[in-house]
This record gives C-alpha cells, structure tokens and sequence, in this order.
C-alpha cells in the first residue's frame, strides 16, 4: 500500500525526491504549486488534489507549470509521446517536456513576480533540468540553466475525456511558463513509465505530423502552442534565443481548449476565450458555475 504523506508534506519537501517513484506516488507525494489568476503563489496541493476535475472545483485546481522545447544544433525540435501508463493525457504527443515545478525544493523551484518580470524564471529552470533528467534521461550536467530562454506564460486547463470518457475526473488547469533552449547533442534515455517514444523533428515534419489523418494524438497544451504561437518562434530561431523580439514576461495569455477537452466530471465549458478580459488577468471574470 502507498505510503501517503501527511496533509502539507511531501517528497519534495522532505528533500526526498525519487525519480524512479511510480505513477501513483508522484500523484500523492509531488507538491505543484497553486495559484490565483495573475499567477501569484497562494499554496500547495499535491499532483492528485491539484488534477481532479470535479463539481466544486469543475477544471481542478490552478497550478504553476512549465513546457521545455529543446532543439538542437540543426534546429530541430525534440517531442516525446507521454507513455501508456500516464494517469493524465496519456499516449499523446507533445514537446520534449512538459510538467511541474514543485513546492518545497532547496533551492527553490518556486519563482517570485520579480523573477518573473526580470525573466530569470530559475526555479521553472531548475524544474525543467530536472525532469528532462527524470523523463529523457537527459544529463543534468550536457545543458546549462542560463541557456533556458523564457518566452511568456500561457493559463489553459483541459479535461482528459479522450482518455477517460466525458465524466473524466482527470485534467490541467495550468499557467505554462513556456521555455526554448538549443543543445549541442544530447543523448535521450527515455524513462519507460514516462515516455513511450520521441522523434526530432523539423517545422513541416511536425505540421505533417499533425494533420488530421495521420491518427496521433497530441496534448492540448502543445496544440494551443502551436496554433498561437511557435511557427513565429521557430521560425527565427536564432532570434527567439538570443534576443528579446519575442519576450512577453507581463501576459498571461489565456485560451479554452477544443471542444474535444471541454467538460469532464466537472462540466467545465468555455470560459477563457469568452471573456473580453481574456489577456488581462487582473479583471478576468470568476468561472461561470458549472
């Protein structure tokens, strides 16, 4: 039987993270760090609390994310297919890493407004270096944190139906600090209970990837990044990376997902993309109720 931490504890806070714990002890032992909608810290939950989509809390609980886009010297983008055995959004395609910094880490993964607005973001660097580790295998020591370049953030949530049926209690409810790096060869490990399969790709061989008849699946936090955003972002790497033409520290961009993620046991529908305040945090409107 699982050994769950008391309310307010866990691994990462005790400084006792496992890697190589299983899918349902990084549920009730990961704490993610909870927000209000302008993305300021008011507490923790652990992964489970933090993803149940249900009629008191109908898209979950609010948490600080982070999605890596790793290319390499050719500039191509590394994705990964999250594996079978995901509790949420498995067996989907995705960007090479996509998860969560966690409350309770020396030093720490949690980041101030200040370290937002200055662009340093070191806790979601810290974070991302370590499960690029954890999922890819990825060495700590073949990237370098001051590499990592911090975009903007993106608030989206989406329930898993496709997985587990239109009462799924499973989903994201996440403000995404989106981060570039570019490496020189590094080579993937792929952790089995993590990440089924991954694949470096080019700008058109993903577009074709993504085409409704190829049959893949993709996560709906990538799709949203991709329509919106990283066709820009690719296609002036060298820019994205080393200048600050595509920097946006202040916005929280907000979008809903497709209709094909709305609902869950929740019954969560349109919101983000509803509001005229969609972009400004500060006035956007409470969720309607369920």
């Amino acid at each position: 039987r699982l050994d769950r931490p008391r309310m307010g504890e866990s691994s990462s806070a005790n400084g006792a993270w496992d890697k190589n714990q299983s899918q349902e002890e990084f549920m009730y032992r990961d704490e993610c760090i909870l927000l209000d909608k302008d993305d300021n810290v008011v507490g923790h939950a652990n992964k489970k609390e933090s993803h149940v989509f249900q009629e008191s809390a109908p898209r979950a609980l609010l948490h600080r994310a982070f999605s890596v886009f790793l290319f390499d010297e050719e500039g191509r983008l590394l994705l990964q297919k999250r594996a079978s055995t995901k509790i949420t959004f498995p067996n989907v395609w995705t960007n090479t890493c996509c998860s969560h910094p966690l409350y309770g880490f020396t030093p720490t993964e949690v980041d101030t407004p200040e370290d937002v607005a200055n662009g340093t973001v070191m806790g979601a660097k810290r974070a991302a270096i370590r499960k690029l580790d954890h999922e890819l295998g990825i060495a700590p020591s073949s990237l370098n944190i001051d590499d990592f370049k911090f975009l903007t953030r993106l608030h989206y949530w989406a329930a898993d139906v496709v997985t587990h049926g239109s009462e799924s209690p499973w989903g994201e409810h996440e403000i995404d600090y989106i981060l570039f790096i570019r490496a020189g060869h590094v080579p993937v490990t792929p952790h089995p209970e993590e990440v089924d399969d991954y694949k470096w790709v080019t700008l058109p061989e993903l577009q074709e990837m993504m085409r409704p008849e190829s049959g893949l699946l993709w996560s709906p936090w990538f799709r949203i990044i991709v329509e919106r955003f990283l066709v820009n972002w690719w296609a002036d790497l060298d820019t994205t990376l080393s200048t600050d033409k595509f920097v946006d520290v202040r916005t929280i961009h907000r979008f809903d997902p497709t209709q094909e993620h709305m609902g869950g046991a929740g019954k969560a529908g349109a919101w983000l993309d509803s509001t005229p305040e969609a972009d400004v945090g500060k006035q956007l409107a409470p969720p309607p109720a369920a």
